[in-house]
């Protein structure tokens, strides 16, 4: 990891509260130190939503839900819910949660976009929480990701991606015009125009 550089350590106490938010929402059991052998699959599968199905119904309990989506571990392509002594692969459809909720903070002349999970955990976007886009090999829409902890990403809904466009600014580029979010001192490519679109 690299040390934090004068504006970096400026950033993070001009959005100290914002970061102390993030970390206390996502405050988690150390998924990373238990490694059990593979105990099975289960019938569980996160659907584009976020929702947790289970033998083919939803799971309705939001405690539930918060309880399994802080067991969650990605090793390569394939997720698993982890316990110190038990490991069960889950079927993921595009990402193990979904991004319900978005604001901008504003301070001085830096600004913060700040995330928010159908889980409730809270992200600030930045180095740490990058976000970037995918495009869907089928028809090519957009597939607006961010990293929410660990390895683990996030979907972007569309109403909250259509936000994140509307606090872009665009930038010429070479062959047209790119879509930049800017959060925590860094920039995100959002989209890319060409140029006589």
């Amino acid at each position: 990891m690299t040390p934090p550089t004068d504006s970096n350590s400026s950033l993070e106490l001009l959005f100290a509260d914002l970061l102390k938010q993030q970390f206390e929402s996502s405050a988690k059991p150390p998924v990373h130190l238990w490694k059990p052998e593979k105990s099975g699959d289960m019938d569980m599968r996160i659907d584009r939503e976020g929702r947790w199905i289970h033998e083919g119904g939803e799971i309705k309990r939001p405690a539930l839900v918060k309880l399994f989506a802080s067991i969650i571990k990605r090793e390569g392509d394939c997720y698993f819910l982890v316990t110190p002594v038990e490991k069960w692969q889950i079927n993921v459809d595009v990402a193990p949660f979904f991004i319900v909720a978005a604001k901008l903070e504003v301070r001085g002349s830096e600004q913060a976009v700040v995330l928010t999970s159908s889980t409730a955990e809270q992200l600030v976007v930045g180095t740490n929480n990058p976000i970037w886009v995918d495009y869907d090999p089928h028809d090519n829409q957009p597939i607006p990701l961010v990293t929410l902890r660990d390895n683990l990403s996030a979907l972007i809904s569309r109403s909250v991606f259509y936000q994140l466009i509307e606090w872009g600014q665009m930038v010429p580029g070479t062959n047209g015009e790119d879509l930049f979010l800017h959060s925590m001192g860094e920039q995100f490519l959002l989209g890319h125009i060409e140029a006589g679109s």
